[in-house]
């Protein structure tokens, strides 16, 4: 959690607020991280207890931007930044 809210429902509306066009959280069944520590969702689960991937497609400016955000805020998340080709199936290729 971050300031009493979820830290990905928090993301994502810090994210919509600097702009970012969209973004996407998704639940995992179970995962580890760096600490090692197996997180499995199990019938009663805690909220923020199973493993959560948040995802942006961003330039890098906005990348530069939300990264910046979650340093002034003293947020210590493990992120990836893979280059990306993006678009509509509607646009002219």
């Amino acid at each position: 959690k971050h300031g009493g809210t979820l830290l990905y429902e928090w993301l994502l509306e810090r994210a919509k607020s600097l702009g970012i066009h969209g973004g996407s959280a998704f639940r995992a069944i179970a995962g580890y991280g760096r600490h090692g520590r197996l997180h499995e969702q199990q019938f009663f689960e805690l909220a923020g207890e199973v493993p959560v991937l948040i995802e942006f497609l961003v330039d890098d400016n906005e990348a530069d931007r939300l990264l910046a955000l979650l340093r002034a805020e003293g947020v210590d998340l493990f992120y990836a930044r893979l280059p990306a080709r993006y678009g509509s199936s509607m646009e002219a290729v």
